[in-house]
């Protein structure tokens, strides 16, 4: 039996990335037409130096977006394919798709370091619990 609502949450990641890859276009358009960037400048992340402040953190956040989620993507689809329900997973995925979204929040925005880390922090955590919750309702 496949668990369509372990899908829901991984759909919620999808289009947070895409908000902050929106974000992070609307913020470089205006770049473009002013001042390009020179091809040398985008070979190794040189771009800082070019890039306001405001253009890197919603270019670093896209990047997060695209390294730790990675499991949460794996995950959800696994609990798909595997049937597995359950309000831990439920509240728990929700609660991923939200601490990721405030930390997206936090990065593009006013920024501040330790805020952001919470939110960061928190949100591996769960995506750990998650994890470890689904390998012993696999192997248990």
């Amino acid at each position: 039996m496949t668990n369509t609502a372990a899908l829901a949450p991984m759909v919620g990641m999808v289009f947070l990335t895409l908000a902050v890859w929106v974000v992070l276009f609307l913020r470089r358009i205006p770049k473009a037409g002013s001042a390009p960037l020179p091809l040398d400048a985008m070979r190794i992340r040189a771009t800082r130096p070019v890039l306001s402040e405001r253009e890197m953190a919603a270019n670093d956040n896209l990047m997060n977006l695209f390294e730790l989620p990675v499991l949460f993507y794996a995950l959800c689809l696994a609990l798909a394919v595997t049937g597995f329900t359950g309000a831990f997973f439920t509240i728990g995925a929700w609660a991923y798709v939200g601490l990721r979204a405030a930390h997206s929040v936090i990065h593009c925005t006013f920024n501040a370091v330790l805020l952001r880390f919470a939110a960061y922090c928190a949100s591996t955590l769960v995506l750990i619990a998650l994890w470890v919750g689904f390998a012993l309702r696999l192997w248990g």
